[in-house]
């Protein structure tokens, strides 16, 4: 008899909206702690370890290097960027035992950004391409999706800070060659050129599976500094692609989330 903590469901669970969700659920892989939090069991722990290996694999091909972040943030460093109010009821915020504010990350550009100028102060240092895979925190008002968009979700997201627009324009398509590749390798089955985003921006695309939900290693193209094109959040989705041929700084630091 099989050891492995595994039990099934013959239901769909009654907040399941998407077939991703569902069959994570009744298969054993994920279980619901609360609205848009997840605890992933010993199946669901080994495929995600499995996709985290397969993109590492790919962004070393390109030479992009990985970085940690703290998920916990002072509230100075979104106040500079002006996220801290622009985010609105979209962050987890806190405070310590001395009244000090803090909040959850729910992205990291701030991190990346000021990480990069304290450690580089010279062209030659550049260009260069950096990422993390984090755990995210946002206070979503109605979570869905199962794991896709929740309250708290894991996100692999890339920066590259480049010397030129012509920089910018081949890091954005070595990610998207390097994310081309890692579909297929984790099985996914989905399209790396994505479809156009359904917020109306000609200039973004959702990248989807075969099954048609949204997947959590899409990739954003950023350009400029940390102040983010906002959506609802104040920032570009995870989901979310830029063509940076539609953009014209010649200094540009990419976001390939």
């Amino acid at each position: 008899m099989s050891s492995l903590f595994l039990r099934t469901l013959r239901d769909d669970p009654a907040d399941a909206e998407v077939p991703s969700h569902k069959l994570l659920v009744r298969a054993g892989y994920i279980r619901r702690v609360a609205p848009g939090i997840y605890s992933w069991l010993p199946l669901g722990l080994a495929v995600l370890a499995n996709v985290e290996r397969v993109v590492r694999e790919e962004m070393a091909s390109i030479g992009s290097q990985e970085v940690h972040f703290p998920a916990l943030i002072p509230r100075e460093i979104f106040e500079t960027s002006g996220r801290w109010a622009d985010y609105g009821d979209g962050l987890f915020r806190l405070q310590d035992r001395k009244d000090v504010d803090y909040l959850l990350g729910p992205t990291h550009e701030e991190l990346f950004t000021l990480l990069v100028k304290g450690e580089y102060s010279s062209y030659k240092d550049y260009p260069l391409s950096l990422y993390q895979i984090q755990t995210k925190y946002r206070d979503e008002a109605r979570p869905r999706a199962g794991i896709l968009r929740g309250r708290e979700f894991i996100m692999k997201d890339s920066y590259s800070f480049d010397l030129s627009h012509e920089g910018l324009v081949a890091s954005y398509y070595a990610h998207r060659d390097a994310y081309g590749h890692a579909y297929p390798d984790a099985d996914a089955h989905a399209d790396p050129h994505g479809d156009r985003d359904t917020d109306g921006d000609p200039h973004r695309h959702a990248h989807r599976h075969a099954h048609g939900d949204a997947d959590a290693h899409g990739h954003a193209d950023r350009h400029g500094d940390v102040d983010q094109e906002p959506d609802a959040h104040g920032e570009r989705d995870a989901h979310d692609v830029a063509d940076p041929d539609d953009h014209g700084d010649p200094d540009a630091a990419a976001q390939h989330v």
